[in-house]
């Protein structure tokens, strides 16, 4: 769909018309249920969460300007954003006993030539970021890997937000080059 048609019934669900919010969902839903169950990881969670997005697209449509952003960016932000909080609001215990979330990841049925290899990429991850400045470094694995938003980054790092989305994008860059070699 496009940013346009989208804007436009955004703006048709400030205006609470409710034909225009079944609309919406009907052509956001699934990109944003993608979002959703990218960052939340289990469909039910992201289920619930794309609820809660919805209800409040409902009642922020009014905020929404076209002049400041597209529609569908909008949208992603909300549910990005959503997500986020419900991450931070997890327990500990919620992530396993002892807290290590990457234990739970861990595919502990790898044979041994599989073991090798991911211990090989895994080495080439870690060179590829040695690469970068130890601040975007850091940076990065904030916002990929613990879910921070880019705003608590650039507080963090004292930089404008800007300055921020610069240093993630040049840094994904050069990983992406790294890791093509």
């Amino acid at each position: 769909m496009e940013e346009d048609t989208v804007a436009g019934l955004i703006a048709k669900v400030a205006a609470a018309d409710r034909a225009a919010f079944r609309d919406l969902y009907s052509a956001t839903s699934s990109k944003l249920m993608g979002t959703l169950l990218r960052i939340l990881g289990t469909r039910s969670e992201a289920e619930d969460a794309l609820q809660e997005v919805f209800t409040r697209v409902w009642l922020r449509a009014g905020r929404f300007d076209p002049e400041k952003g597209r529609g569908m960016t909008w949208l992603i932000a909300i549910a990005r954003n959503h997500a986020i909080d419900r991450l931070r609001s997890r327990s500990p215990a919620a992530a396993g006993d002892d807290g290590d979330e990457l234990d739970s990841v861990a595919d502990t049925s790898l044979s041994a030539e599989g073991s090798l290899i991911a211990k090989g990429e895994a080495r080439r991850i870690s060179d590829c970021f040695a690469t970068l400045e130890p601040d975007r470094a850091a940076a990065v694995r904030g916002a990929y890997l613990d879910g921070l938003a880019y705003t608590d980054l650039a507080d963090r790092y004292a930089v404008p937000l800007n300055t921020m989305r610069t240093w993630l994008r040049r840094s994904l860059l050069k990983l992406r080059e790294c890791l093509d070699q």
